[in-house]
């Protein structure tokens, strides 16, 4: 199982952190999803990951990865 973090600075609320959890986990190979507000991480593990389609699924939901 491969884990990757992102940050994601602009995350702010519980909406943010639901936004980006619901979007990730539609990534083909995403096994979970932790989203720390206080940190602005985002932690995604699974299998396969594309790093490409992770950054897009967190653009889709309004945000940038870093």
């Amino acid at each position: 199982m491969t884990e990757i973090t992102y940050n994601v600075p602009d995350m702010t609320c519980g909406h943010c952190k639901q936004a980006i959890s619901s979007g990730l986990a539609r990534v083909a190979g995403v096994a979970s999803v932790d989203v720390d507000l206080a940190t602005k991480r985002v932690v995604v593990r699974g299998d396969g990951l594309d790093d490409v389609a992770l950054r897009v699924a967190i653009a889709d939901a309004g945000y940038e990865a870093t």
